[in-house]
């Protein structure tokens, strides 16, 4: 059927796609030509948040957690429980215990099992933890020890998600993706949420999902972006022989050209984040190898953190925090594997403690020796505790109660805040949700939780959750 001036829509849709083309050739030729000539016309900008202002006095400007993925017993760790090695080999009290939740050990005779390893007093108040780490020790007057934390899940990947996103549902957004879609990033040529992972003596290497630091329903811009510890540290970050970065900066250029005109027709704003994603690779490609390289870092700081460059360590990532941190990120997370004991509990804390005491030290000296600390959120947390109840020589998952601490970022340092009861079972005094945790995070990083929010499937949907969430005022400053 003809139209539109006697032109078939078929022809109309030719013209159209040539006349496009056309002034899009054009606009690429001049983008790639001023990229030859301008080098910096293609130089990423720092990530940008929603939120011009934080609403709040902002504590901290990053956050660097510390991800104990399998679960760490706060047993053989930072909850001294004397009380449980006198009744070790005997029956667990059934009133504890009745009608609850159990992971493996459901229906299953409830032994009491004993702390594996001693406990001693450390730091200036005297607060007793396990024996297997002096150096968090030392530092334990930078340290909030929360000993009351609760958490939903009871097996892996659902506690994982809930750590990480507030929920136990797959595809919500992250707590990283959540602070940098508020705050943005300082990091020009680096993402604002990086994540790095390393793996233990122990060998349970159990998966880490991408879904941990998904965007979710926020835009793309704001999801994780995973650096290798070892080896290539992104891969494919390098130009094919015989490409120059000008080439490939000119290549950039063209696309992004193409891109912006799309955008211009559309608005949809993942073209806006594909143009700053081109951006930002091509910025990592001179970035990332110079973050990654720690041989210009003194002796003294390898031997702080005890730790070879590019040995793929948890002591290295925990360099390569501070050096990401330095360099503007928001929100850095490290995931160390291997904490999942259902036997083998007494070695394998130990082999645990070898590979992560010194390196927290590090980090919070480091931190603070630079004058960061104080603008730092540092978090160490696993994804659930660990049974009092023995599994064979190791311990089930547990929900009801686990350890986690937290240092500065306006957090008192020197404090222990909450406690599980006698046997170390349930979280009894001041009883810490996983919300409680992001939101005293949020707070800190000056976002009011409660009004941090996002329309989505009709709802507003919050990394603190709909149930309510408790700023812990008392462990700030």
């Amino acid at each position: 059927m003809n139209g539109m001036n006697g032109l078939t829509m078929q022809q109309h849709n030719w013209i159209a796609r040539r006349a496009f083309l056309g002034r899009s050739a054009q606009g690429v030729g001049a983008v790639a030509l001023a990229s030859l000539s301008t080098p910096g016309v293609l130089e990423a900008a720092p990530l940008r948040g929603v939120l011009e202002k934080p609403p709040l006095p902002q504590q901290a400007k990053r956050v660097i957690w510390l991800t104990m993925a399998g679960g760490p017993s706060h047993l053989e760790t930072f909850d001294y429980k004397p009380k449980l090695a006198e009744l070790d080999g005997k029956p667990m009290p059934e009133s504890m215990t009745k009608g609850q939740q159990l992971a493996q050990l459901q229906g299953k005779q409830l032994i009491c099992f004993g702390p594996q390893h001693p406990f001693s007093k450390m730091g200036p108040n005297g607060t007793e933890i396990c024996s297997l780490f002096p150096n968090i020790g030392s530092v334990l007057g930078d340290i909030c020890l929360i000993r009351s934390m609760t958490t939903d899940a009871i097996n892996h990947d659902p506690a994982h998600m809930f750590m990480n996103t507030g929920s136990q549902i797959a595809g919500r957004p992250s707590m990283g993706a959540w602070v940098t879609y508020g705050l943005g990033s300082e990091a020009a040529d680096l993402p604002g949420f990086v994540v790095l992972t390393s793996l233990g003596r122990g060998g349970q290497n159990q998966p880490i999902a991408a879904r941990q630091w998904s965007n979710g329903f926020l835009p793309s811009k704001y999801q994780g972006v995973q650096l290798r510890s070892k080896g290539d540290s992104v891969l494919y970050l390098g130009n094919p022989a015989g490409v120059t970065r000008e080439r490939q900066g000119a290549d950039i250029a063209a696309i992004n050209a193409i891109n912006a005109q799309h955008d211009a027709l559309t608005g949809d704003p993942e073209i806006a984040t594909r143009i700053a994603q081109y951006e930002m690779a091509f910025a990592m490609q001179a970035s990332v190898p110079e973050l990654m390289d720690t041989k210009n870092e003194s002796q003294k700081t390898l031997e702080l953190y005890g730790c070879q460059p590019g040995d793929g360590s948890f002591a290295s990532n925990c360099l390569l925090a501070r050096r990401l941190a330095e360099r503007g990120v928001r929100f850095i997370q490290l995931y160390h594997k291997d904490w999942d004991h259902h036997g083998g509990v007494k070695d394998g804390i130990k082999f645990k403690a070898e590979e992560i005491d010194r390196a927290c030290m590090a980090l919070i000296t480091d931190l603070k020796d630079r004058g960061m600390l104080d603008s730092t959120i540092v978090v160490w947390a696993g994804e659930f505790g660990r049974t009092p109840m023995s599994q064979g020589n190791g311990r089930d998952h547990h929900n009801k109660a686990m350890s986690v601490w937290l240092a500065g970022g306006g957090i008192k340092g020197g404090l222990v805040y909450g406690a599980s009861d006698e046997l170390g079972y349930a979280a009894v005094d001041n009883v810490c949700t996983v919300h409680d945790l992001h939101a005293t995070m949020l707070h800190q990083l000056g976002i009011q939780h409660d009004a941090f929010s996002v329309k989505f499937q009709g709802l507003d949907a919050k990394l603190t959750g709909v149930e309510g969430a408790n700023v812990l005022k008392d462990i700030l400053t």
